[in-house]
C-alpha cells in the first residue's frame, strides 16, 4: 500500500510538469512557444539524470555531520521496492524546483544557459539544502543539522519552492529584464494564451495533491485533512490576491487569480498536515497578500520575473515555512519545541537555506556566464526564441515577415501567400481580399481625379491674388507653375524656376532625400510630407537665407496619369515664429537679471528627470545676505543692479548647459549638469562663493555681496523637480544658520532637523495654550553671606510624547518663528501669578528677574501688557527685573532705550544678559537705563584658572562699579570660582555652587521661609 500510494502520488506531481508547461505557454509569446516547450521536457531530462546519478544521494545518502550525503549514488540496483517508490516520488519534486527557475527567466535565456541552470540546481543547491531538512525522510537515524534543530517543512514550502525561487532571483538578476518590460511605453502582452495558462493552474493543483498528501509517505488518516487544506488555502489565496488587484485597479487581473492559488498551495505546503482548515485559510490569505506586494516590489526595483516565481515560490514559501510554528499543532511536530523555539529554528532553516541557494546560485551562474553566453541577444529576443533557438517558424511569423515586407516597400500589389486550412491562412485570405479592395478603391480614386480638369482661367486668378505662395510641381518635382507671391518670398522670378526641381532649389540638402522618397510615394507616407496636411519645414530662399514655412499640399490631374500635379500651398511662418519664441522668451525669463525663471527651471529638471537623465544634476540655491539692508538704505534701483551684476557674475562661472534661474527676490537657482562627483561640486560651490564676495560699487560705496549656497544631489530614486529644490533651499537655510558666506551640501539630517523645528513650531503653539506642557523654574541670586536676595524665573517645556525639551533647542526656534513673543507673554503672566500667590500667603519675596527677548523689547504693546499685569497681579514693578541680552541692543538702539526707559518708570529693574559677549561699544552701555551686568558663564568657568578669563571678569565687574551698576556672575560652580569673583569685588552669585533651578514649590517651601527668618 506505501509503495502504491507513492507511486500514485509521484504520478500526480509528475502532471505538474504537464501544468507548468501548459502555464508557461500561455503566459509568454507565441514566438517563444516552441523554447518554452522544448525547454520544459529538457529541463526534466536533465534533472532526472542529474538527481539519479548524484543528487539523490547528496540529499538522502549516509550524513557527513548533517551537511550531506555520502551514499546511494547511481541509485535503484539494490535498492527496496519501497525506497524506489521513494525515490522516484523525490524525483518529481527535483523536477518541479528545476522548472521553476527556467520559468523565471524565460524569453530572453538562451537554452544552453536553461541546461545549465539546470545542472546548477539539481546538482549542488536543491540537494544539500534538501539533505539540511530531510535527510532522515530516508532514513530516520540520518539527521540533517536542521532537522537536529526541530526544523519543520513538511512537503517543502521552503526545500523545493524556496530553493526554486532563491535560484530564480538570481537568475533574473544576473540575466536582467526583458526588452520593453519596464518601458512606460511599451506594454508586453499578458500572453498568448490565457485559457492555456488557467488549464496549466488547474492541472498543477490537481497534481499538488500529490505534492502534499503524498509527503506522508503512506496513505493514513491524515491524507484527507492534508488534501482538504491544501484545497481551502488554494482558494483564499486565489480570492485575496485577485481583490487586492482589483482594490487597486477595479478590475480583475486573471494572472494574479493563478499566482494567487499557487501562492496559497506554496504556502500551506510546509505545515498542511498539522493545520485546522481554518488555520489554511488565514495562511492562504495571507499568502495572497504576499504575492500581491511581492509583484510590485518586483516591478519597483525592476527584476523581470516572466512567470512571478518568486513572489508566489520564494516570498510565499518563506511565509508558510514561518507559519509552521505560529499555526501548527506542536504536539503533532513532535519535535519537543516551544512555540517560540520552533519559529527560531523555521527562521533559522529559511535564513540558511535561502541565503545558501541565493548565494551559491548567483556565483555559480555568474561564472558560468564568463563561459557560455547566458542571454540571447538583442536581435534575437525581438525574433524569437522559436527561431532564434531552434530555427522553428509558425505560419503567423511568416505571414507577419510578408506583411512587414509589403509595408517597407509601399508595395501592396502582389498578395501575401495563404496557407490553407489553418487559422493563419484564413487571416492571410481575407488580408488579401483588404489589399484588392484598397487597390480597386485608389484605381477609382486616380480615374476620378484623371476626369478632373480645372479652369485655367480661374486657377490664375486665385493664384495671382493670393498672399500664400502657390507652387504647382509634376511627379519629378519639377516647377509648373510660380504665382508672384513666390516670387516675393523666395526671391526668383517665374521665368527662371519653371521646370526646375523644387526640391533641389529650395529643400534643405539634409532633408531633401526624405521629401523626395515623399513625392514618389505621392506624399502619403506616414512620415515627412502628408498630402492635405498642415506640414512644417524649412525653406532655403534665392540669397540662401532659410526660413520657416507651412506646406498644405493637394492634387490635380489633368485627363492623364502621367499629367498629374501637385499643388503646394506654402505660408512663411518667420513672423508667427518669431513672436512665439518671443511668447516662450518672456514666459521662461525674468525681466529684471535676462535669466530663466522658475518655471523654466522647474521645467527644465523634470524633463531630465523623466528621461532618465537627471543622475549627475546639482542644484545650487543662492541668497543673497542682508540684501534688505542694501534695498532699505541705497533704494531699490541699487537693490536692482546689484541682482544684474549677481546675475553676469553666475554666467561667469557657470558652462553653456547650465541653467541659471532668479528664483524670486534676492535668490538664484544655478542648475549644474555632469556633476557626477561631489568633489566638482565643491569645487563649484567655492568658484560661486569667491565670485560673490568681489565688491561691487553702489552709490559711490564699495558693497560685498556674502552668499548662502544650499546643493542638493539628483539621484536614481529623484522623481519630482520641486522636492530636488525644496531640499536645496533647506541646505541654504543650514548654510545661514551656519555663519552665512558658506555652502551646505543636503542631507536627510536636515530635513529631520527641518521636519522636527515645524512640528515643534506646532507643538509649541498648542504648548502655550494648556496650563501643564509650559512651566517655570526659580535659580537663586545671593550675596557674599549665600543670602537669596533674588530668583531668575527659567522656563521649561515638557513634552507630552518627548519629555523635557531644553529651551537651547526650542527658544532659538521661537526667535525665528515669532512664537517667542507670546512664549514671553506666558512667563510674564506666570510669574507674576505666582509672586500674587506668594505674596497672598504672606510669604517675604525677593526681585525676580525674567528673560526678555529683543522681539518682544521693541515691540508696540510691551509696556501697555506690562502694566496691566502689574495692575492686574497688583505687583509692584520692584519685584520685577527683566534680563535682556546684549546682542539684542545692537539690532535698534533707539526703539531699544525707549522701551526699556517705559519699563524704568515702571519701577522694574533691567540687567544685560550675557554680558561681554556681544559688541556692546561703552557709548551705547552710557545710554542704557540699565541697573545689571550679567558676566557671562563662559568668563567665569576659567576665571579662576586662566588669567584671560579673570582678567575679564575682574574688568566687567570694575566696569559696573564704575557706573554705578550692580554685578552678578552667572553659572558659578566651584568655592574656587566664588572666592575669586568676590575678591574682584562681585557681590552677587547665581550658580550650581549655591542652587539649582527649583520648581516653585521647593522655592516656597525651602527659599522663602529664610527669608522670612532672616527678615
Amino acid at each position: 500500500m506505501t509503495e502504491s500510494w507513492l507511486l500514485i502520488c509521484a504520478f500526480m506531481v509528475f502532471i505538474m510538469q504537464a501544468g507548468f508547461l501548459c502555464l508557461e505557454t500561455g503566459k509568454i509569446r507565441s514566438k517563444n512557444s516552441i523554447n518554452v516547450a522544448a525547454k520544459n521536457i529538457s529541463d526534466f531530462i536533465l534533472s532526472t539524470i542529474v538527481f539519479w546519478l548524484f543528487g539523490f544521494a547528496l540529499m538522502f545518502g549516509n550524513s557527513y555531520n548533517g551537511w550531506f550525503g555520502t551514499s546511494q549514488f547511481f541509485f535503484g540496483e539494490n535498492n527496496t521496492p519501497y525506497q524506489i517508490s521513494f525515490f522516484v516520488f523525490q524525483l518529481m519534486f527535483c523536477g518541479t524546483a528545476a522548472t521553476l527557475v527556467s520559468g523565471a527567466v524565460a524569453e530572453r535565456m538562451t537554452f544552453v544557459g536553461y541546461l545549465w541552470i539546470t545542472i546548477v540546481l539539481a546538482a549542488c543547491i536543491y540537494p544539500i539544502a534538501g539533505h539540511w531538512a530531510w535527510a532522515s525522510f530516508f532514513n530516520p537515524t540520518n539527521l540533517g543539522w536542521l532537522q537536529k534543530l526541530g526544523f519543520v517543512d513538511f512537503a517543502g514550502s521552503t526545500v523545493v519552492h524556496s530553493v526554486g525561487g532563491s535560484v530564480a532571483l538570481a537568475a533574473v538578476i544576473i540575466i536582467g529584464p526583458r526588452i520593453g518590460r519596464f518601458d512606460n511605453q511599451h506594454n508586453l502582452p499578458a500572453g498568448s494564451n490565457l485559457p492555456l495558462t488557467v488549464l496549466g493552474t488547474l492541472l498543477i493543483w490537481l497534481g499538488w495533491f500529490g505534492f502534499n498528501g503524498g509527503s506522508t509517505l503512506t496513505f493514513n488518516d491524515n491524507v484527507p485533512i492534508i488534501i482538504l487544506n491544501t484545497f481551502i488555502a488554494a482558494v483564499w489565496g486565489g480570492l485575496i490576491s485577485a481583490s487586492l488587484h482589483y482594490y487597486f485597479h477595479r478590475f480583475f487581473e486573471v494572472t494574479y487569480v493563478l499566482n494567487g492559488v499557487l501562492g496559497g498551495l506554496v504556502a500551506v505546503t510546509a505545515s498542511c498536515f498539522a493545520i485546522s482548515p481554518a488555520d489554511a485559510a488565514i495562511i492562504g490569505s495571507i499568502a495572497g497578500v504576499i504575492l500581491y506586494t511581492g509583484t510590485l516590489l518586483l516591478e519597483k526595483y525592476k527584476l523581470d520575473d516572466a512567470l512571478g516565481v518568486v513572489p508566489v515560490h520564494l516570498f510565499a514559501g518563506i511565509w508558510g515555512t514561518l507559519a509552521v510554528a505560529l499555526f501548527a499543532d506542536l504536539s503533532i511536530l513532535s519535535t519537543g519545541l516551544s512555540r517560540s523555539e520552533q519559529f527560531l529554528s523555521q527562521l533559522t532553516g529559511v535564513a540558511a537555506i535561502n541565503i545558501y541557494s541565493f548565494v551559491a546560485s548567483f556565483v555559480l551562474i555568474k561564472l558560468i556566464s564568463k563561459f557560455i553566453q547566458l542571454r540571447v541577444t538583442p536581435e534575437q529576443e525581438m525574433l524569437g526564441m522559436n527561431i532564434s533557438e531552434h530555427r522553428a517558424s509558425t505560419e503567423l511569423i511568416d505571414l507577419l515577415g510578408t506583411m512587414k515586407k509589403q509595408q517597407h516597400d509601399g508595395e501592396f500589389s502582389s498578395p501575401v501567400p495563404v496557407e490553407p486550412f489553418t487559422e493563419v491562412g484564413q487571416i492571410a485570405q481575407q488580408y488579401n481580399q483588404v489589399i484588392n479592395r484598397v487597390n480597386n478603391e485608389i484605381s477609382q480614386r486616380d480615374e476620378a481625379i484623371g476626369n478632373f480638369k480645372a479652369s485655367e482661367e480661374r486657377k490664375s486668378a486665385i493664384l495671382n491674388s493670393s498672399m500664400d505662395s502657390i507652387i504647382s510641381i509634376d511627379f519629378d518635382g519639377k516647377i509648373i507653375e510660380f504665382n508672384p507671391a513666390a516670387e516675393k518670398t523666395f526671391g526668383y522670378l517665374k521665368n527662371y524656376v519653371l521646370n526646375k526641381s523644387f526640391i533641389e532649389l529650395f529643400i534643405d540638402p539634409s532633408e531633401q532625400q526624405k521629401v523626395t522618397n515623399n513625392l514618389k510615394h505621392k506624399f502619403s507616407e506616414s512620415r515627412g510630407l502628408l498630402y492635405n496636411r498642415r506640414n512644417t519645414i524649412f525653406l532655403h530662399r534665392s540669397s540662401g537665407e532659410k526660413f520657416p514655412a507651412e506646406i498644405t499640399i493637394t492634387g490635380a490631374s489633368l485627363g492623364s496619369e502621367l499629367k498629374n500635379e501637385f499643388t503646394l500651398h506654402i505660408r512663411d511662418t518667420t513672423r508667427q515664429t518669431k513672436l512665439r519664441d518671443k511668447l516662450k522668451h518672456l514666459a521662461y525669463s525674468d525681466p529684471l537679471t535676462g535669466l530663466y525663471n522658475r518655471t523654466y527651471l522647474i521645467e527644465n529638471i523634470q524633463n531630465s528627470i523623466n528621461e532618465k537623465q537627471a543622475n549627475g544634476l546639482a542644484v545650487l540655491f543662492m541668497d543673497l545676505d542682508h540684501f534688505k539692508n542694501i534695498n532699505d538704505t541705497l533704494g531699490h534701483a541699487a537693490g536692482d543692479k546689484l541682482l544684474r551684476e549677481v546675475a553676469e557674475r553666475l554666467t561667469q562661472v557657470t558652462n553653456s548647459d547650465d541653467v541659471i534661474a532668479r528664483w524670486g527676490g534676492d535668490e538664484f537657482v544655478v542648475l549644474l549638469n555632469n556633476m557626477h562627483q561631489t568633489e566638482i561640486i565643491h569645487k563649484k560651490a567655492i568658484q560661486v562663493l569667491q565670485q560673490m564676495r568681489e565688491p561691487i560699487t553702489l552709490e559711490g560705496r564699495e558693497i560685498n555681496i556674502p552668499t548662502s549656497i544650499g546643493i542638493s544631489l539628483c539621484d536614481d530614486d529623484q522623481h519630482d523637480a520641486s522636492k530636488l529644490i525644496h531640499q536645496a533651499d533647506i541646505a541654504m537655510y543650514h548654510a545661514k544658520q551656519a555663519g552665512r558666506d558658506n555652502y551646505q551640501l543636503y542631507n536627510q539630517e536636515m530635513m529631520t532637523k527641518s521636519v522636527r523645528k515645524f512640528n515643534f513650531e506646532q507643538e509649541m503653539k498648542k504648548a502655550l495654550q494648556v496650563e501643564d506642557q509650559i512651566y517655570m523654574t526659580y535659580q537663586c541670586k545671593v550675596d557674599n553671606d549665600k543670602v537669596v536676595t533674588g530668583l531668575e524665573a527659567l522656563i521649561r517645556w515638557k513634552h507630552p510624547k518627548e519629555g523635557l525639551i531644553s529651551p537651547g533647542e526650542f527658544i532659538p526656534l521661537a526667535e525665528e518663528s515669532n512664537l517667542i513673543i507670546n512664549i514671553d507673554r506666558k512667563v510674564i503672566q506666570v510669574v507674576f501669578q505666582q509672586l500674587n500667590q506668594w505674596q497672598q500667603e504672606g510669604l517675604s519675596l525677593v526681585p525676580v528677574s525674567i528673560n526678555l527677548s529683543g522681539k518682544h523689547l521693541v515691540s508696540d504693546d510691551l509696556i501697555s501688557f506690562v502694566e496691566q499685569q502689574l495692575k492686574f497681579y497688583k505687583i509692584d514693578g520692584s519685584l520685577i527685573e527683566f534680563e535682556i541680552t546684549e546682542g539684542v541692543l545692537l539690532t535698534d538702539i533707539e526703539r531699544s532705550i525707549e522701551a526699556m526707559t517705559a519699563l524704568k518708570r515702571l519701577h522694574i529693574k533691567l540687567s544685560v544678559d550675557d554680558f561681554g559677549t556681544g559688541y556692546s561699544s561703552l557709548n551705547y552701555l552710557k545710554r542704557l537705563p540699565i541697573d545689571v551686568l550679567k558676566i557671562d558663564r563662559s568668563f567665569v568657568d576659567e576665571c579662576a584658572n586662566t588669567v584671560e578669563d579673570g582678567q575679564i571678569c575682574a574688568t566687567i565687574i570694575n566696569l559696573a562699579q564704575n557706573l554705578g551698576l550692580e554685578a552678578v556672575a552667572e553659572g558659578v560652580e566651584t568655592e574656587a570660582q566664588w572666592q575669586f569673583l568676590a575678591a574682584k569685588g562681585c557681590e552677587v552669585f547665581q550658580g550650581f555652587y549655591f542652587y539649582r533651578p527649583m520648581s516653585a514649590d521647593d522655592t516656597r517651601l525651602k527659599i522663602l521661609p529664610k527669608l522670612n527668618q532672616t527678615q
